[in-house]
């Protein structure tokens, strides 16, 4: 059986920028834009747990089906 993850609470719930970003703050966004263009599609590393873990970039909202897990 596999190990079940912990979900990556950090980007979702404490990052100011991405938290910001994903309720339309448009500075916010700006900044989070500038952050995925420097380190890739998922962005930190903390965007890259989210990213693997929910199946969407920080950018994005988590999906309402993936919230239930």
């Amino acid at each position: 059986m596999a190990k079940q993850e912990n979900p990556p609470v950090f980007c979702e719930k404490y990052c100011i920028i991405c938290k910001g970003a994903r309720a339309g703050n448009s500075i916010c966004k700006a900044i989070q834009n500038l952050e995925l263009k420097i380190f890739g599609k998922d962005g930190c590393i903390w965007g890259k747990a989210r990213t693997k873990f929910y199946g969407v970039t920080p950018d994005q909202k988590i999906p309402e089906i993936s919230k239930k897990k």
